[in-house]
């Protein structure tokens, strides 16, 4: 038998038990090697075939909508009517009056009388300074005043006299002259009748002029005198009252060395110990006035474009609301923020005091007939924004543009996208900003 031929042995089904010779050996079927192949190829085909149409069906699968638990978000209507347009910060209350009180020398603190929360009046001394230099300053002043005054009673006395000895002069001038304007007459009606030498009525004649010049120039003497005295009076007392002035400031600051409170009010601030040394401008006490106070309340600068003075606020101490208007507007943005002051025109409340802190709403405008809903927690004003509407008649939301207008503070404007009667979100809905819709459980 050649090598690879079928016997007709081979065909004949052997009995069970049947065992082949160990030197018969095993024949390889042709087209089986083959048949297995083709199979293979067939099925891996198809599995990819299968994972490709797979793929393609799940890229054709809308996104899952997620859902959110009605629960925990905030949904308003939208309604159409009127508008407040209000803004609102926070603030503290302060009086309308405040004293600082800053020394007026340097010094140290002796003695402190009064604490802060204290009733005080203009009299009522806070606390003690002391400074040697200036009790020694203020004697030399007031010994320099003595000595100025005592220079100007002696100069007083010395013009008193020059004019009296000048009176004195200018009265015993004019006596002369009277007499020897007399001899000289009296030598003319005798030079008439010849009873009288000629050098004699000439030399009477002579004396008389002569006296009349020196009576006319000791009177205008005197007049000089007279007159000079109330400008050197006056010069001197200049220079008294210069030394004057220098003691009495001494005096004042040695007064104020007992610092007083200056009016009626509450002691607010002292921040001294004794011992501490102060300087001249140092601040060295606060005293307010408790029943007069105002609302300072701090406005997001974003908001604060629209405030006006006098619009009417509303001041909530936390133990009533008072009403108010505004009286200042600071024009300093500070920390992102503008400074309103409000004067309150109501009683406060009990328990109001200054440093309260407190809510400040003001009004700034009422619109009439607007379509409005509740401020969003995101979106500012004159600005669009999506947010979910609910649709009617489902448990699903959808992202709507919605174009807002002018805010307020629990409110704003719907320009476009809404109308009264839709149902919104207003909760924060940034972790659903990859979707347009949104399921509510």
């Amino acid at each position: 038998m050649q090598h690879g031929l079928k016997t007709k042995d081979e065909n004949i089904v052997r009995p069970s038990g049947f065992t082949q010779p160990s030197n018969a050996m095993d024949v390889p079927r042709a087209g089986v090697a083959k048949a297995k192949r083709k199979k293979r190829i067939i099925l891996i085909g198809a599995v990819v075939l299968g994972l490709i149409l797979a793929t393609f069906g799940l890229s054709r699968l809308k996104p899952a909508v997620p859902s959110v638990d009605r629960s925990t978000v905030w949904i308003d209507t939208v309604k159409r009517g009127p508008m407040v347009r209000q803004v609102r910060g926070l603030g503290t209350l302060v009086p309308e009056e405040i004293r600082w009180i800053a020394a007026q020398t340097e010094g140290r603190v002796e003695r402190i009388i009064v604490r802060p929360g204290a009733h005080v009046e203009p009299d009522t001394i806070l606390l003690e300074l002391t400074s040697p230099e200036l009790e020694q300053a203020a004697r030399d002043a007031e010994l320099q005043y003595k000595a100025a005054e005592a220079e100007l009673t002696t100069l007083r006395a010395t013009l008193q006299r020059e004019l009296l000895d000048q009176e004195s002069s200018a009265a015993r001038v004019h006596s002369e002259y009277q007499q020897a304007k007399m001899e000289a007459e009296t030598n003319d009606n005798l030079k008439k009748n010849g009873l009288v030498a000629d050098l004699t009525h000439k030399t009477s004649k002579i004396k008389a002029e002569d006296l009349a010049a020196r009576d006319a120039i000791e009177q205008k003497r005197y007049v000089f005198a007279q007159t000079s005295i109330e400008p050197q009076i006056a010069s001197k007392q200049a220079a008294v009252d210069q030394v004057k002035a220098g003691a009495l400031l001494k005096k004042d600051q040695v007064e104020q060395l007992k610092v007083r409170a200056g009016f009626t009010g509450v002691l607010q601030q002292l921040p001294l110990e004794v011992g501490q040394r102060v300087i001249p401008g140092a601040n060295l006490a606060r005293v307010a006035d408790p029943t007069r106070l105002k609302a300072e309340v701090k406005i997001a600068e974003t908001q604060a474009k629209d405030i006006q003075i006098n619009q009417p606020a509303a001041i909530d101490t936390r133990n009533g609301v008072v009403a108010g208007h505004v009286v200042r507007v600071d024009p300093a943005v500070e920390q992102g923020t503008v400074r309103v002051d409000v004067a309150l025109d109501g009683e406060l409340p009990k328990g109001a005091r200054p440093d309260l802190s407190v809510d400040g709403t003001i009004e700034l405008e009422r619109l009439d007939n607007v379509v409005y809903v509740g401020r969003p927690a995101f979106g500012q004003e004159n600005n669009t924004v999506g947010i979910f509407k609910l649709v009617a008649g489902t448990s699903e939301a959808v992202r709507t543009p919605v174009k807002l207008g002018r805010s307020s503070v629990n409110t704003i404007e719907i320009i476009s996208g809404l109308d009264p009667g839709d149902q919104v979100i207003l909760s924060d809905t940034s972790a659903q900003d990859a979707h347009e819709r949104i399921s509510l459980n």
